[in-house]
């Protein structure tokens, strides 16, 4: 049995919380200074609790438990979004330093490594950290990484240069991976549910669609000579709201999140226009339908006076999460007294990478009215408590295994 400090717990969220506070979330996006600095205090935080700490050159922090042969793993991270919230990806840290803490306290045999992966979000790379410490990341990849304001990684990468070489997966020693994280969606909540078992995690498709047509005086030229660019993107995402509902599964959702017409002026016929269309699931075989019909429409265009292309940027598959380590979970849920609900997370997260080389499972608690990446993101003390208590059950079960 693994006894946590609830108290202690949130303290340690809340004064990881100061470290690029925005009024009530945070702002520590990957590599910023704040981020930097979160994960120094991370590695202070992991010496004090007794385990040997390491920050290395790509920004991954991991705490191992010493004297111990195999440990199981827990982790998440600790960079956020652009004026993101308080918990996401923190909590799953900080669940891992309190129950590696709570073990080594307790002097029993819960070995528990801990570590914080570097920009889970995205900034420059998603999941950057977990893939270096799955061996997964090209030195080609990352020579050729920027973020979205031209920064290069590698200049990011630079100023952690003097730090340790790349902590990497030991698959003789790391016996499974947990992660826990806010639902960051309103479902434990709609449902009366403090506990969520995650299934698998969605894969995830982006496309950027182009429609090519000709600019015009928007005041001379008749609407039926027309070469409207914007217009036939305009009608291609109406069929994304009319096709993807008959096409999607229950858990299926997709986006258009950005959109843009070229010259962009309000007296210029667009000659380009441009969007980004995602969707997301758990099943490859609905991934791989939804994305024929996109091509299959877009090769409808060929020949017309506007001519659509699409390129997809980004194939992320989805990933099962351990049927055997889900179940231990919702075991230590049931001895808590919490019957926890099974679902998938549509969001991406480490566990789905470092899922594919070890087992791994991730334990949800609710999102306050389901906010998330949002300064307004907020989980309740009790089941941020209640969340750490079911997953130090979970060790202390798998460690007797």
């Amino acid at each position: 049995m693994i006894c946590i400090n609830g108290d202690r717990l949130l303290s340690a969220l809340r004064e990881l919380a100061t470290i690029g506070k925005f009024q009530t979330g945070v702002d520590r996006i990957a590599f910023s200074d704040s981020d930097v600095a979160a994960r120094r205090w991370l590695v202070r935080k992991l010496t004090a609790a007794g385990l040997k700490a390491t920050l290395d050159r790509v920004g991954n922090v991991l705490g191992r438990a010493p004297k111990a042969a195999t440990a199981v793993l827990i982790g998440s991270h600790t960079d956020t979004v652009p004026r993101g919230g308080w918990l996401d990806g923190a909590l799953g840290a900080i669940y891992g330093l309190e129950i590696a803490r709570s073990a080594i306290e307790g002097g029993g045999d819960h070995a528990v490594d801990v570590i914080s992966f570097q920009d889970e979000e995205g900034t420059f790379l998603p999941f950057l950290g977990s893939r270096s410490f799955c061996g997964e990341l090209a030195d080609s990849e990352i020579a050729a990484t920027r973020a979205r304001d031209g920064c290069a990684l590698t200049d990011a990468l630079a100023a952690l240069a003097q730090e340790a070489p790349p902590v990497r997966l030991d698959r003789a020693r790391h016996r499974c991976y947990l992660e826990a994280h806010i639902e960051q969606g309103p479902r434990l909540e709609g449902a009366g549910r403090r506990i969520g078992v995650v299934t698998s995690i969605v894969g995830i498709r982006r496309f950027r669609l182009r429609a090519h047509g000709r600019a015009d005086h928007a005041g001379t030229t008749p609407m039926s000579m027309r070469q409207d660019a914007g217009t036939a993107l305009m009608w291609f995402m109406k069929w994304v709201a009319e096709a993807f509902p008959r096409l999607a599964g229950p858990d299926t959702v997709w986006n258009i999140g950005a959109i843009a017409f070229r010259p962009g002026a309000a007296n210029v016929v667009p000659a380009e226009a441009e969007l980004t269309l995602e969707f997301r699931d758990a099943r490859t075989e609905l991934l791989d339908l939804l994305e024929n019909r996109v091509l299959a429409r877009v090769a409808e265009s060929a020949g017309t006076p506007v001519r659509l292309e699409a390129e997809r940027t980004m194939q992320i598959a989805p990933t099962a999460m351990s049927g055997e380590l889900a179940d231990t979970l919702a075991a230590a849920a049931a001895t808590l007294g919490e019957e926890p609900m099974r679902m998938p997370s549509g969001a991406g997260h480490d566990a789905m990478v470092v899922g594919r080389v070890i087992p791994a499972a991730m334990l949800f608690v609710p999102s306050i009215g389901g906010r998330s990446h949002d300064i307004s993101e907020n989980t309740s003390d009790a089941d941020i408590v209640l969340g750490c208590e079911v997953l130090a059950d979970a060790v202390a079960r798998l460690r007797k295994g």
